[in-house]
């Protein structure tokens, strides 16, 4: 019956999916959805790599994917949705927040450091739920959260422990801590001294490379890396591994091949912790990569992937809840009927105590996905995926309690 015509055929198909969902034709009622995509950009200098420079349209164009996905669905439910994109600097957050709410935005995707995105939150209260789609720090998560601000960038502790659970099933347990001098960078060092406590393994050395600033290109660069790195890993104390907190992108690159003893490394540079890589392909994801290679001419970043993943929370909870309150839409969120796919291997959900977005963790060598974690044997009495980051009894976050 549905397949003799293109037109029964497009009428059953809506009605199927909003059986599915649990929205028959008696209820499917129009839904204006609007969203807004707010990246902050920052003076920064060039990275390591070329591979790593920042793309015009980062973030947009997996928002762009997202509201795409999102108008498929909504089509047969009589929801629309679109999405407007700003690119502002760190001083006009509040500004360019509040001038999309009046512009009817109810959902906000914030690319930015972490002061930002609680800007964007602050500005956001009461009217607009705001997702952050870039800043790793655990205290958005802890102390800092907020009660409209769900994280869909997997925080620094989240990150450390995946790599940490992969070093220890593979029973490198001595660790090579090397940090840079930077703030971020310190953070981060914190999170794999965490991470070592939490599964176990030993840090056997630790050192600070400090940035000295000046050009990270020039014809002799990697003349000078090959001597320098050497000599500042020597006479190190025996360990398995080497574990580089180097946010700033200043020296983990480097370290593969030009240590002084012959150890593979993890953390910033070699086998490093991802929430999405595009060289990963299990999953749908090579699909679902190729579309966004086709949209954009170019390949995913994390940042295309978190903005994407937020837009797609937004229109799964909006053809769940049938509304586009964020109100209703969070409570649906945080609640044990949420999840979602995510081309990782499992369905993704919220923790309801901070708003952070379980996910599992790719570990990639930026060519191939080595790992996923978490690993197995880590086991949690609720999720296996809650073995990363921050559990609920460590958390002070109190914006979401009941």
């Amino acid at each position: 019956m549905c397949l003799r015509s293109r037109v029964v055929f497009v009428w059953c198909l809506a009605f199927v999916l909003g059986a599915g969902y649990g929205l028959g034709p008696e209820r499917a009622h129009a839904v204006e959805v609007k969203a807004g995509v707010l990246r902050v950009d920052y003076p920064t200098i060039a990275p390591v790599s070329r591979f790593d420079r920042m793309h015009d349209d980062l973030g947009f164009a997996g928002g762009a994917l997202g509201n795409e996905d999102n108008q498929t669905t909504g089509s047969f439910m009589g929801h629309s949705y679109s999405m407007a994109t700003r690119a502002v600097s760190s001083e006009a957050v509040a500004e360019a927040t509040n001038a999309m709410i009046a512009d009817g935005a109810q959902f906000i995707v914030v690319l930015g450091r972490s002061a930002d995105i609680l800007a964007a939150s602050d500005a956001a209260e009461g009217r607009a739920l705001v997702f952050n789609a870039s800043a790793s720090d655990v205290s958005l998560r802890d102390d800092q959260c907020r009660g409209n601000l769900l994280h869909i960038a997997p925080s620094r502790a989240m990150l450390a422990d995946a790599v940490a659970q992969f070093l220890r099933w593979k029973k490198w347990d001595d660790w090579f801590l090397i940090e840079g001098s930077n703030p971020d960078d310190l953070l981060l060092g914190a999170a794999y001294r965490r991470a070592a406590m939490k599964f176990g393994a030993r840090i056997v050395e630790e050192r600070t490379f400090e940035d000295t600033g000046g050009s990270r290109r020039s014809d002799s660069g990697h003349v000078l890396v090959q001597r320098q790195i050497p000599v500042f890993t020597q006479e190190a104390e025996e360990h398995d591994v080497i574990v580089a907190a180097d946010e700033s992108d200043v020296f983990a690159l480097y370290l593969p091949f030009h240590a002084w003893e012959p150890r593979p490394v993890a953390g910033s540079g070699g086998l490093r912790p991802v929430n999405f890589s595009a060289s990963h392909e299990a999953w749908g994801a090579t699909q679902f990569q190729r579309r966004f290679e086709k949209l954009s001419g170019r390949y995913m970043q994390a940042e295309d992937y978190n903005t994407w993943l937020a837009l797609r929370v937004v229109g799964e909870a909006v053809t769940r809840t049938g509304s586009a309150d964020p109100a209703r839409t969070l409570e649906y969120i945080l609640s044990d009927g949420f999840e979602l796919a995510a081309f990782k291997g499992q369905k993704v959900t919220f923790r309801p105590w901070n708003g952070q977005l379980r996910q599992p963790i790719i570990l990639t060598d930026s060519k191939i996905t080595v790992s996923v974690s978490p690993q197995e044997g880590f086991l949690h009495q609720r999720s296996p995926l809650d073995t990363l980051g921050i559990d609920e009894p460590e958390s002070s976050c109190k914006a979401f309690a009941g």
